[in-house]
């Protein structure tokens, strides 16, 4: 199993602590070139779904970043990626081999990326990406986005993370026992605030664009004993 990404390189803050240096397509006024999108590979019962991984995925080509996915040609997977490619959008697909195999691959994308494992897929996708989004679906989604957003509050990347949400509030649940977490003292109010939220894919592109990293770090030095 392949570790994590190196970590951010770091500097001494006033406070002793060590805070990870941004790359340079994190620092502030510098725009997303590419946003990996996590969903469902399923398509969902809903309409609404698949109308928001076309109109996400559409938003992005559109900014004429470069969409990075599973590389599936199902579900809501390669809804997106259908969206992106015909407004003329660049579409990388990272898939594993085993995958593959099962010819789930979307041979239409711009670049099929083939790994040998989930953990390389995930590992590969944050390297090429400056951004990340979570569109409706199931187990796999929220492995990927939570992985991604503990990296984030790691300080292994300071990249942007976002949740792209349906008008009647699929993920409603899930930010509400987020916000128990934090009230409950398992996530920093800091680490909460991370994950930028809407319905609206045009506004969430844009606040994500407009997004300045912090950090805080993960463990204080005299966690209180249960």
């Amino acid at each position: 199993m392949p570790d994590a990404p190196e970590p951010y390189p770091t500097i001494e803050t006033t406070a002793g602590n060590r805070r990870p240096v941004a790359r340079s397509q994190d620092m502030e006024n510098t725009l997303m070139k590419s946003v990996a999108v996590f969903c469902g590979s399923s398509f969902g019962l809903d309409a609404a779904f698949t109308t928001l991984a076309r109109d996400l995925g559409r938003a992005i080509a559109e900014r004429e970043m470069t969409l990075v996915y599973g590389g599936g040609k199902v579900g809501l997977m390669g809804v997106v990626a259908d969206a992106a490619l015909a407004a003329g959008g660049e579409v990388i697909g990272v898939i594993p081999q085993a995958l593959m195999e099962k010819e789930l691959g979307h041979a239409g994308v711009t670049e099929l990326i083939v790994t040998g494992s989930m953990h390389e897929r995930k590992a590969r996708m944050e390297q090429e990406a400056e951004g990340f989004i979570a569109l409706p679906g199931g187990f796999g989604t929220l492995d990927e986005f939570c992985e991604i957003v503990t990296w984030a509050q790691l300080g292994i990347h300071a990249k942007p993370c976002g949740m792209l949400d349906t008008q009647d509030g699929f993920f409603a649940k899930l930010l509400a026992f987020l916000d128990e977490a934090t009230d409950a003292g398992f996530i920093r109010d800091a680490h909460r605030e991370m994950i930028l939220h809407g319905s609206d894919p045009v506004d969430l592109l844009d606040r994500m664009t407009r997004w300045t990293p912090t950090y805080t770090a993960k463990w204080t030095e005299a966690s209180p004993t249960p």
